[in-house]
């Protein structure tokens, strides 16, 4: 069954960081576009970030400077460096293939928060 499952999130100051991973079974990812998605308590889900498979990033302006999408090929993951949190950065995070439909997986809690 193919399952894309995030992780690394949490509780952080304003200004701190944090390192989301998303990783997936029964498929490989390494040949896909992935992106970035998030979604705040009653609103939609936006688009973060997206990178290819050749590495090329793209970015949400709201995020641009200090988010940085990555991907190690040999560990079939992809990041998302998350740095200058700010309170407007509560979400649910969520990884996705945009070329695939493969099912949300259960995304990860980041809360910005003082």
């Amino acid at each position: 069954q193919e399952q894309l499952v995030e992780s690394g999130g949490g509780l952080v100051q304003p200004g701190g960081s944090l390192r989301l991973s998303c990783t997936a079974s029964g498929l490989i990812i390494n040949a896909y576009v992935v992106a970035w998605y998030r979604q705040a308590p009653g609103k939609q889900r936006d688009l973060v970030a997206t990178i290819t498979p050749g590495g090329h990033a793209e970015y949400a302006d709201s995020v641009k400077g200090r988010f940085t999408v990555s991907r190690d090929l040999a560990k079939r993951t992809v990041y998302l460096q998350m740095s200058d949190l700010k309170l407007e950065d509560t979400a649910v995070y969520n990884c996705g293939l945009p070329a695939r439909d493969v099912p949300w997986g259960q995304g990860t809690q980041v809360t910005v928060s003082s």
